[in-house]
This record gives structure tokens, sequence and C-alpha cells, in this order.
């Protein structure tokens, strides 16, 4: 098969579809693959990298569009839906819940979305989707603890405090792979942690993991409004498979927090889980509202993209393979796991909880499977 991993154009987006090493997989494999020029060299994967892997360099993204399967990271923006073509398999994160224009756009390219963050293996956990979730858990800590600086409109209140003066106050919400991630590095920097979670059985666990170092509670709606209400620092850590992110802060909640608080919406990507969050990019991160300092980037990862790269690649790489060594329709027929990640399919939506936020009619997979 032909397999392109083009450079990816998103803002400060440094990641790459794959590494030298897995490009060498493939080949090795018995497929071709072209690698747009310098699409890892931000991060030390040089051209001459992939070519000693025995990919071919190209030097544009219409030579690497060309291919029949497409590895890459973040979702094909606008400049790149013209060199979507019908019938190529697109293997990435999508995140197609909260994005309107993109859905109909790739609709119309009558492609096959198989997106990273739906595929799950057989305990139902999202196997792509995680390395990047603890990426992301980890750095929101830093994040926020940098927001919190009056530099960036914070209120300077330091994140473990000194000798004589109390912590910050973290509040995470979500215990799943962000949320947890976070709290270890909130609880390692020497804050006050409390962490929501609407599964009593997950506070369980995390209560065995952390003991006394982390409070944790259910989340709701009034366990919200007054454990924000004193936070230094709130994580927004929440994933409903495949599903836009359910707005658990309300506008009035975030004006009830104290001025030059920070909120870290690591949830952004499926649409943010705050009324007052919107996308922001690498190069400009922050924005004040309600008197609350923001961090939105809807591509964290990408801030330490070589770390990154390399725990994606160790991630995709073996159903990327499927995919190229077996054809698509078979590999997805085979593996239910990897038909999940079937988001789109030849103009129609395969994925349920994307067909309900966004209105499509659902197609089971199978269906769509059996007919093509």
């Amino acid at each position: 098969m032909l397999i392109g991993i083009p450079k990816e154009i998103k803002d400060h987006e440094f990641r790459v579809g794959a590494t030298p090493a897995g490009a060498r997989t493939l080949v090795a494999a018995g497929h071709r693959v072209l690698v747009q020029a310098d699409a890892g060299a931000a991060i030390g994967y040089v051209n001459a990298s992939y070519a000693a892997a025995g990919a071919d360099i190209v030097a544009t993204a219409a030579e690497v569009y060309a291919a029949d399967l497409i590895v890459k990271v973040k979702e094909p923006l606008p400049a790149e839906w013209p060199l979507l073509h019908e019938g190529q398999i697109v293997f990435g994160y999508f995140h197609l819940a909260p994005a309107p224009e993109l859905t109909a756009a790739l609709l119309v390219r009558q492609i096959v979305a198989v997106a990273y963050e739906t595929i799950t293996d057989s305990q139902g956990a999202t196997p792509l989707l995680t390395p990047m979730s603890e990426v992301a858990g980890r750095l929101s800590v830093q994040a926020g603890a940098a927001a919190l600086q009056m530099a960036c409109g914070g209120s300077g209140t330091l994140l473990g405090g000194v000798p004589g003066v109390p912590p910050a106050r973290v509040v995470i919400l979500g215990g799943g792979v962000v949320g947890t991630n976070a709290a270890k590095i909130a609880i390692g920097m020497g804050a006050d942690v409390t962490l929501l979670d609407i599964s009593h059985a997950r506070l369980r666990q995390l209560d065995d993991i952390f003991g006394a170092r982390l409070k944790t509670c259910y989340p709701d709606a009034h366990a919200i409004e007054e454990i924000t209400r004193d936070a230094d620092l709130v994580i927004g850590a929440i994933y409903l498979h495949g599903k836009r992110a359910p707005r658990l802060l309300t506008r009035a909640t975030i004006a009830a927090m104290r001025p030059g608080s920070v909120l870290v919406d690591v949830a952004i990507d499926q649409g943010g889980c705050s009324e007052t969050s919107r996308p922001t990019t690498h190069s400009d991160p922050l924005y004040v509202d309600e008197g609350v300092v923001h961090y939105c980037v809807s591509n964290m990862p990408a801030a330490v993209a070589r770390t990154s790269t390399q725990a994606l690649t160790q991630a995709t790489l073996p159903y990327a393979l499927q995919i190229a060594n077996r054809g698509w329709k078979y590999a997805l027929k085979d593996n239910a796991g990897l038909r999940n990640g079937l988001n789109l399919c030849l103009g129609q939506v395969t994925h349920a909880a994307v067909a309900e936020d966004l209105g499509y009619p659902w197609v089971a997979p199978e269906l769509v499977l059996d007919k093509v």
C-alpha cells in the first residue's frame, strides 16, 4: 500500500505521524512510504533519517496526499481538504463531535476516517488516545502553574507554596488518564489537590493510589460550584467516548472564582467543559474571561512534540500495519476495537456519538463494511 506521512500545519504542531523507526517498520512490511520534506525536522527527525529508513521524501503535501493511506496526527485543516480523495483512508485524531464544518467537509470528500480517539481495546479503553492523554495531563499542571504567574495575568500564586504559606488549591474534573496524570504532577509539586469523578469505583481506586495526598469528591452541581469557588487552578479532564464534552462549568461558576485563578481545559478538543472555553493556540494560549485566565490549547502535546511523537507511534503503528497489510475493509471487519475508530465512511457517519451530537443519521460500521 502507498502510505503518506504529511507535515502537520496546525499552529505549532511539530508532531509527525510516524518516527523514522515507524517508517522503517512500514517499509519492511512491503509498503511504500512517502514522507513530506521536513515533516519531522523540528524535533530532530530529518529527511535523511526517513530516507535511511527506506521512505521516499517528497516536496509537497499534494504528493503525500496522493497516497492510499494517510497517517497523521491532527485533523485535516481547510487547506488540506481539497487534497483528500474519495476512498482514501485518513488515520489520525479527528474529534468530530464539536466540529460540524470539518465533518461536513470530510463527508463531501468521501474519505474513510479512522479516528485514533475512538479506537478501543478489549477492555473498552482507548489505547491510541491514552499516550497523548498522559502527556496532556502532565502538561496541564505545568501550563496552569505558569498561567498563575503575574506576567500571565494570574493571581501570583505558587503551586506548591513555601514554608509558612499554604499551597495552591488545584481542582481536577475527571479521574481518567488525563486527570490521574494531572493529579500525579500537582501532588508532586506540593499542591492541595481535589479530584472529582462520577464513578465511585474510580474514586476508590484513586484513593488507594494516592491516599491522603488526594481529596476526592462526587461532581454534582453544588459540589462543583463550591469547590471551584476557592480553587487557584481548575483542570478540565473530561472525556466521553467520541462525544462533545459536557459543559460542567457554567459562566456563573467561572465568574464566582477568584480573579486571577486559572482554568486549563484539556477537554477543549471535544468542545471544552466550560461555557467560557474556546480553542486557543500555542502562539496565543491565554485569554481572560470573567476574571479567570483560560488556557485552552487544542493540541497541547505538541509542546513536547518529540516525546509525544515517540509515544504516539508506539501506540498507532500496530493499527496502521493492520490497515496497510490487510486493507481497511478486512482489517476493520476482523478487529472490533479498530472498527470503533471508523467515524466516517464514504459519505456516511459511522460513529454513533458523532452522529448524535451533530444530528446526522448513524449507519452502523458493520453495515457499511458489508456493502463496500
